[in-house]
């Protein structure tokens, strides 16, 4: 069983093999200590993290260090769910949309104006009407929106066949994917589905200078039953050349 990230004998043991990467982690944690003193919440702290690496890279900013891995992961990501169900005519929700590594693929898949997306961060957003245009998309009018949260207050009842969050939740805190799974049911339809990715852990749940969260897959599952929604661990995502799990939720009869 892989030592807790968080722990201390675990950052040590990585100081040493790495003595390279020291002086950028020092920079990230002076750096997501004052964000979070200035910040009133996860969400805005998060925010504030995304415009710093947008500023620098917004490739970077969504967890790609090379152009060559930010096309490969947003294949990945399209494939499999092509593979897995989505249909051109599809109506899709994508959370934590970014500068649209997987969602350019996605636009030009689905019909015209059945592509959202949404983003906690605003810098992000503005990458991504750049791929937009790089990618000539305009004309499928995908709709970009920037929120505050994940209640889809502003999205209307059982109006999404898809829903799709990929490294949203290893960013995020147990109360903002319990906001999620509180409200996604709402607007999904029936026989809709609703996958994400975490990053998973057999041990003890921890995160990273609270950017990176690690937690059980039965945590995530309990907690979406709370909320009437059936989870089911997606054990063929496992087999891709990713360090995420991916779960896949429904909506149960009745919620």
């Amino acid at each position: 069983m892989r030592r807790a990230r968080s722990s201390l004998i675990h950052q040590a043991t990585y100081a040493v093999k790495h003595p390279h990467k020291i002086v950028p982690h020092l920079r990230r944690l002076t750096r997501d200590t004052w964000f979070r003193l200035r910040t009133r919440d996860h969400v805005a702290y998060y925010r504030a993290v995304m415009k710093s690496d947008t500023a620098r890279d917004p490739e970077g900013a969504v967890g790609s260090h090379t152009h060559k891995r930010w096309l490969a992961l947003g294949r990945m990501q399209f494939d499999y769910l092509v593979e897995h169900g989505l249909k051109p005519e599809a109506r899709m929700l994508e959370i934590g949309c970014g500068n649209l590594r997987a969602g350019r693929l996605f636009i030009g898949y689905l019909y015209t104006g059945n592509y959202y997306g949404i983003d906690i961060s605003p810098d992000i957003l503005m990458s991504a009407q750049e791929t937009l245009v790089k990618h000539g998309l305009q004309d499928k009018l995908p709709y970009l929106t920037p929120v505050r949260d994940l209640r889809f207050e502003f999205l209307p009842d059982e109006y999404f066949d898809v829903v799709h969050a990929h490294s949203v939740f290893s960013h995020s805190p147990i109360e903002v994917i319990d906001e999620c799974f509180a409200h996604v049911g709402r607007i999904m339809k029936p026989g809709g589905w609703f996958d994400f990715t975490f990053d998973r852990t057999e041990g003890k749940e921890h995160q990273v200078l609270r950017e990176d969260f690690y937690y059980r897959t039965e945590t995530l599952v309990a907690l979406a039953a709370k909320h009437g929604l059936r989870a089911r661990f997606m054990d063929d995502w496992e087999q891709l050349p990713h360090k995420q799990s991916k779960i896949r939720v429904t909506r149960t009869l009745g919620a």
